[in-house]
This record gives C-alpha cells, structure tokens and sequence, in this order.
C-alpha cells in the first residue's frame, strides 16, 4: 500500500536535519513525497536546499522584515491548512522546535491528521529556556502520534509524559547523516577565510543568538577577548548572528580586537568546513552540541541548561553557562591539557551514526496501513468547530 507523507520545514536547521528524510522518502518506492517548505528563514532555507538539491512542492514564503511570533504563526496556519485539505497525507512530519513545527502539526491535528514528530523528546523542563522552542516542543508532544528521538534519555523524557512507548522509535539524530553527507566532500575556502582557517594558529568557534542570553552576552565576550589576550596562538572565527540585537552587541564588544574575525553567517556546507577545521567550539546552539562531537570538536555551552544532556554525560561538552570566569578556566584547560582536550574530543558521540534517515522511513512504511486508517476513521467522524 502507498503512503503519502507530507514533511513540513522552514528554518535552515530544519532543513538540514530533515533534508535527508525527504531524500529517503522520495526514493522508498511505496511512499510519496510531499514536501512543503514554510520558509520561515527565506535566505537560510534556499542555501540549504541548494546544497541538497532538494525542491518543495509548496513554498509558502511566509518570512517577512521584523516579524512578530503572531504574525508569523497565523500566516503559517493560513498557509498550511488549504495544503493538507488538498493534499490529504497520510501522516505530516514535522521536526524539532520552530513555530513551523508547533503550527504544522497543531494545523495536522486539527484535520485529525497523525503527526510525526522527528527529534522527539528533548526538553529543558524551563519554559523560557530557549524560548519559545522548549513549549514548542512540548506541545508538540502532545499533539503528535508517532516519536522519532535520539536518544534512550530522550524516550524517557517522552514516557514520563504518558506517551505510549509502541509510539516511540529511537533512531538517533539526522543531523549526523547531513554533517556526513557534507563534510565527506571536497571543499576548498576562498578569500579571507582561507586565510584564517589554514593558519597555524588553534580556532576557536563561536555562535551565540539565544534570545534568553542576550542580556548576559557581555561575560561571553569578555571571556572570549581574555582568551585570545592571553593566546597569541588562538584566533576565533565568529559568524555573528543577523539578530539586530547580537551584532550591537558583538560590534560594540570586539571593536578592532586583534585574533577575533567578524563574519557574516555562513552557509551550512561552508560552516561544516569551518568547524571540521576548528579547534574547539563555544556556541549557545543546540544542534552544534550535536554536529561538533561527530568531527571530534569538544563543545563549551554558553547557556545555562541544555536539552541535550546526553553530550555532557558522554563528555563531549560541558555547560558553562554565561560565567566569564568559568569560560576562561574551561578554554584555559583545553588549550593547555592536551589529556583533557582528547578526552573531551575522541568521546563516542550519543547522538546519532549516519542511518537515521533509513530508520526513521523504515518505522514509517511499517506504519503506513495504521496511518491510513486512522485517518480514514478520522475524517469520516471530523466535526469541524
């Protein structure tokens, strides 16, 4: 029996993490594909899916400049709904956190379509941290059907919340099979950049745009400007963040500063490199505490709780909060310790081995008649309100 999958995205993290889902999808001979892109992140998403050469049956183009979360959410909802009464899918992926994922599978639900919920699981327990994905992915959780985690800790997470355990498949984290993917080919920087990355000296790499560590940002940088005072032999690569708030920040911060390089963002095959050429990280980025262990990068996380605790029980990253002082102990300590940077570095990644796009579409195709009956039960019972 065919299926027919519909598989919701919109944000560049989306993209790459469900890239090579769709790709498994559309060439499993007993499901079709139908791939809508919100492109809730306009410029981000197109990079992504250039690289992947992947293209969406429906682009709604909802990004507009200085978008409130409202605004955003009821042109996602206007947006998605007329596709999913058109298109009637079987079963709606979504992925991970963003109001693309909330709204899409809210919008399923409401035409009592199962959702899929892939990297299933994950939570702080803080409402406000990070904001807003940690509820967007709780109520996720409750409206979806079937759960795709990453991890053993994650399932847990799930069944302390009553889902159904015959729901949940723990098939590690796509993000592993796309770093793979990408960094398996043969890249070559241009410009500045090849510069930087091919000195001699250790690079640190930095991101940080949680809108909760704005306030605090100010001890990240300062740690960062002591590091590099104290090591001529380190340089940081910081691709600042289009959020008007964290480049006044940065720019004000790092004015003129020797050994710190302000770029603009990079595109995902680009930062790959960059970060496969790196010394060590320090991000507030959740899906960088993901993709750094798997190139042997060990990871300093600039907030203060982290939904992927995995990466610090297996010794892959540390939490450092927004501590100047504990971000120049910890940096002084790798940069010093050869043993404690190779523990931190040849730690086994928990987070995924490069197959769980396969298992994620094997799961679905033995779900394919269940789904197709729910539904078929479903919308001859529907009461719309």
């Amino acid at each position: 029996m065919t299926a027919k999958i519909m598989t919701l995205l919109g944000t560049r993290p989306e993209g790459i993490k469900m890239a090579p889902v769709v790709k498994e999808i559309e060439r499993t001979d007993n499901l079709i594909s139908i791939f809508v892109n919100t492109a809730q992140h306009r410029e981000m998403i197109d990079q992504v899916l250039d690289l992947f050469q992947l293209v969406p049956e429906y682009d709604l183009n909802v990004m507009r400049p200085k978008q409130r979360l409202e605004e955003l959410t009821m042109r996602l909802f206007q947006g998605i709904t007329p596709i999913l009464e058109k298109e009637k899918p079987d079963m709606v992926l979504v992925h991970g956190d963003t109001t693309t994922t909330f709204v899409g599978a809210y919008a399923a639900f409401l035409q009592q379509i199962p959702v899929g919920h892939i990297e299933a699981g994950l939570r702080t327990n803080h409402m406000y941290s990070p904001f807003p994905e940690e509820l967007n992915r709780q109520l996720v959780g409750r409206l979806a059907t079937y759960h795709f985690a990453v991890t053993e800790a994650n399932k847990q997470n799930l069944l302390k919340e009553n889902v159904a355990e015959k729901n949940i498949a723990v098939v590690g984290n796509t993000v592993i099979d796309a770093l793979l993917e990408i960094t398996s080919r043969h890249y070559q920087f241009e410009g500045e950049l090849a510069s930087i990355i091919h000195s001699t000296k250790k690079t640190i790499l930095v991101t940080t745009h949680r809108r909760e560590n704005i306030d605090e940002l100010k001890h990240v940088y300062r740690a960062i400007q002591r590091i590099v005072e104290q090591h001529e032999d380190v340089q940081v690569v910081f691709p600042v963040h289009k959020n008007p708030l964290i480049r006044q920040k940065v720019m004000r911060e790092f004015v003129d500063m020797k050994q710190i390089y302000l770029i603009e963002p990079l595109d995902y095959e680009e930062f790959l490199h960059v970060l496969k050429h790196c010394y060590m990280v320090i991000t507030d980025s959740g899906g960088i505490q993901e993709e750094a262990p798997a190139l042997g990068k060990p990871v300093l996380v600039a907030r203060d709780t982290t939904e992927r605790p995995e990466g610090i029980d297996a010794g892959t990253s540390k939490v450092v909060g927004t501590s100047e002082e504990k971000i120049v102990a910890l940096c002084e300590q790798l940069l010093r310790d050869e043993a404690a940077y190779n523990e931190m570095a040849n730690a086994p990644n928990p987070f995924g081995d490069g197959y769980s796009a396969k298992q994620i579409v094997h799961t679905i195709q033995s779900l394919a008649e269940e789904t197709r009956a729910i539904y078929q039960r479903n919308t001859d019972e529907v009461i719309y309100r």
